[in-house]
């Protein structure tokens, strides 16, 4: 199966969105929120145009990946500039093929390029540990309440490029959705039943679990 990347194009957008929605709905929670975390991540000023990519097959685009930049702050107080992507959302279809590998590699070799040592997430461990990814305390980096989640992971993008860097990752709240305001983003998408899932019960355990 070929797979093409290239650069999201505003005329896209909508299409995207339906493909998160797609991609994330029931999966980490009753429905999803992803769509319209997409949607105003790309109005933030720490949105990263040059790494916002989607993934097409036959021209149908199929996949999709969005960077932000956040910071580390040290224990010395001096701020270190890292990205973080997410969502990252292939279609249910087209899942299991590749997808998201082909854009997540392809997007961490042009942060490397465009200067930034680093990769951090919240994720699935077993998933992420293929790229590089580790855990973040392996590096001594907390989440802004000081612990450790067991889904944050840390991606060097190149040998010691965190070394002596230790400290408080701030991602300035930009993944924060408002209820009702997805309450009303939701009506311009079709109808969906929402349900209980097993992927719920393993977020549910991640997101509760600290190393």
């Amino acid at each position: 199966m070929e797979i093409k990347l290239r650069l999201e194009e505003e005329k896209d957008y909508k299409r995207v969105e339906e493909i998160v929605r797609e991609a994330f709905w029931n999966v980490y929670s009753f429905g999803c929120d992803e769509h319209l975390l997409v949607h105003n991540l790309r109005k933030n000023k720490q949105f990263i145009k040059a790494l916002d990519f989607v993934a097409t097959h036959d021209d149908k685009i199929v996949g999709h990946i969005v960077y932000v930049e956040g910071k580390i702050i040290a224990n010395d107080g001096k701020e270190h500039k890292i990205v973080a992507f997410g969502p990252i959302s292939v279609l249910p279809e087209y899942q299991n093929k590749g997808v998201g590998s082909r854009l997540i590699t392809h997007t961490a070799k042009l942060a490397k390029e465009m200067g930034y040592p680093a990769i951090l997430i919240y994720g699935e461990p077993k998933y992420y540990k293929r790229f590089g990814f580790k855990l973040s305390k392996d590096y001594k980096i907390t989440n802004q309440d000081k612990k450790y989640p067991a889904a944050m992971l840390v991606w060097e993008l190149y040998p010691d490029a965190l070394k002596g860097i230790e400290g408080i990752y701030d991602e300035g709240g930009i993944y924060l959705v408002d209820p009702k305001e997805l309450q009303e983003f939701e009506k311009g998408f079709p109808a969906k039943e929402k349900k209980h899932t097993k992927t719920q019960e393993r977020f549910l355990e991640l997101v509760d679990k600290f190393i």
